[in-house]
């Protein structure tokens, strides 16, 4: 893998117990391979999204750690909605910086690591498909985060999912480096 800078710095971390939409934001998080962020709702090495437990339990679970651009939350103020770090449901909220904006990082290839300062690693593995509870949590806010590219394809704009290769502590101000994967790439979709 090569690095592709520039590197960026987390804005944020946040983590939840219980399955609830939004996160809150703590000091500190402890990503565990293969399993996701200590104290989380969805750590485990099985699927621990409500739905897709249901559908299956015994399916891997590639939705360890959720990561956004401070980017999208921009983008939806300029829409008219407030929404600060972690109320979207994510773990882990990335600095505003050239490279890093929401649509670049959901551009980005399966496979793509993440590394941060402290020694963790993650992997991507696909995007976070927006669901309706955004809209219990602001009206007219889930329509923001869905859009539709030149080739009418579907753009989900609610960040990135990955898995913990490595772990370690995750903090605001950490840095985080980005690393490619070889070619041929393979486009990101819902996971």
């Amino acid at each position: 893998m090569r690095p592709h800078p520039p590197a960026t710095t987390v804005l944020a971390v946040h983590r939840d117990g219980e399955h609830r939409f939004s996160k809150a934001t703590v000091d500190s998080i402890e990503l565990q391979a293969g399993l996701g962020v200590t104290g989380d709702a969805h750590w485990g090495r099985t699927v621990q999204h409500r739905s897709r437990v249901k559908a299956n339990p015994d399916q891997p679970n590639l939705r360890q750690v959720h990561l956004i651009s401070q980017s999208l939350l921009a983008h939806v103020a300029e829409q008219g909605f407030e929404v600060r770090p972690g109320q979207l449901g994510e773990n882990i909220t990335l600095a505003n910086m050239p490279g890093w904006q929401w649509d670049e990082l959901i551009a980005l290839p399966v496979g793509t690591e993440l590394r941060f300062a402290q020694g963790p690693v993650v992997r991507l593995t696909g995007l976070r498909n927006p669901c309706v509870q955004i809209d219990d949590f602001q009206p007219g806010l889930f329509a923001a985060m869905l859009d539709k590219n030149g080739q009418g394809q579907l753009i989900r704009k609610t960040g990135v999912m990955a898995v913990v290769l490595q772990g370690g502590a995750v903090q605001a101000g950490d840095s985080v480096t980005l690393y490619l994967p070889p070619t041929p790439h393979q486009v990101m979709e819902r996971v």
